[in-house]
C-alpha cells in the first residue's frame, strides 16, 4: 500500500476543522500518555467524535477511495487522523466486501499502539467476522501464530463483544498458545478477553483461570468481574 503524493479532498475540510480545534496544553499531555510516540491536536475525545460523526454524516467519500484515504490518514502525524479513519471506515460498513480485511491489517500493523488497535478491535475487526465468519479461521489463526503480537493481540480480543456467540472454544485455544508471554499486550489481551467473556458465562472463565496456568495479571483481569 503505497502512499499518495497528493492530499485526497475528502480530508481537506477535516484536517481544518481538527487544526482549528487544536489545544497545544492539551496536545502535550496526549503525547506524553502515548510515550511520545505520536503528535496530537490535543482535541478532547467527545469533541474530536462530534467533529468526525458530523462531518462523515454530511460527506461520505466513494468507496473505492477508502483505501486511499485511510493510507493518508495514517501518514499524518496527528494521531486524531487514525481515529478518524477508523471511524469512518467503520462507517461504512454497510459497504463492506471481504477484502476489506487487507485494510484493516494494514491499521493493526501500521502506527500500532493500544489505542488504535484496540479501537479497531472494536469497530473494525470484531464486527468484520460477524460479516464473514468464514474469514475467522484462517486469518485469525494466521494472526494467532504471528510474530506481530499487535496481530496476536487482534487474534485473542475480536471477540470482546460477541458475548454469547463467542466461540469458547477457538478463544481457550488462541489464549492457551500464547499463556507463557512474558508480553505485557498480549497478558493484558488474555485478561481483557476472558474479562468481557465472564459477562456472559462466568463459570467457564473461572473454570478456565482454575484449570489453566495464566499470568498473575490475566488472572487479575479476567476475575474483575466475577470478583
Amino acid at each position: 500500500m503505497a502512499k499518495s503524493k497528493t492530499t485526497h479532498s475528502y480530508i481537506i475540510p477535516i484536517a481544518k476543522q481538527f487544526a482549528q480545534h487544536q489545544n497545544i496544553e492539551d496536545a502535550a499531555g496526549a503525547k506524553a500518555y502515548m510515550r511520545n510516540q505520536f503528535e496530537f491536536y490535543g482535541l478532547k475525545t467527545p469533541l474530536r467524535r462530534q467533529l468526525t460523526k458530523e462531518y462523515i454524516k454530511k460527506n461520505k467519500p466513494d468507496y473505492k477511495d477508502l483505501e486511499r484515504i485511510t493510507i493518508e490518514l495514517w501518514s499524518f502525524p496527528q494521531r486524531e487522523f487514525q481515529y478518524f479513519a477508523i471511524e469512518l471506515i467503520a462507517s461504512l460498513k454497510k459497504q463492506w466486501d471481504i477484502k476489506i480485511i487487507d485494510l484493516i491489517e494494514f491499521i493493526i500493523v501500521n502506527k500500532s499502539w493500544w489505542d488504535t488497535v484496540d479501537f479497531a478491535a472494536s469497530e473494525l475487526t470484531g464486527p468484520y467476522f460477524q460479516l464473514f465468519p468464514q474469514q475467522i479461521k484462517s486469518i485469525t489463526g494466521r494472526w494467532n501464530k504471528s510474530e506481530n503480537f499487535w496481530l496476536l493481540r487482534s487474534s485473542i480480543m475480536f471477540q470482546k463483544a460477541y458475548k454469547k456467540n463467542t466461540d469458547a472454544d477457538l478463544l481457550s485455544k488462541y489464549i492457551l498458545r500464547h499463556k507463557d508471554s512474558k508480553e505485557f499486550f498480549i497478558q493484558k489481551a488474555i485478561g481483557w478477553a476472558l474479562r468481557e467473556y465472564s459477562k456472559t458465562n462466568p463459570q467457564w472463565v473461572k473454570s478456565f483461570i482454575k484449570k489453566n496456568p495464566l499470568a498473575p495479571l490475566s488472572k487479575r483481569e479476567g476475575l474483575k468481574r466475577i470478583n
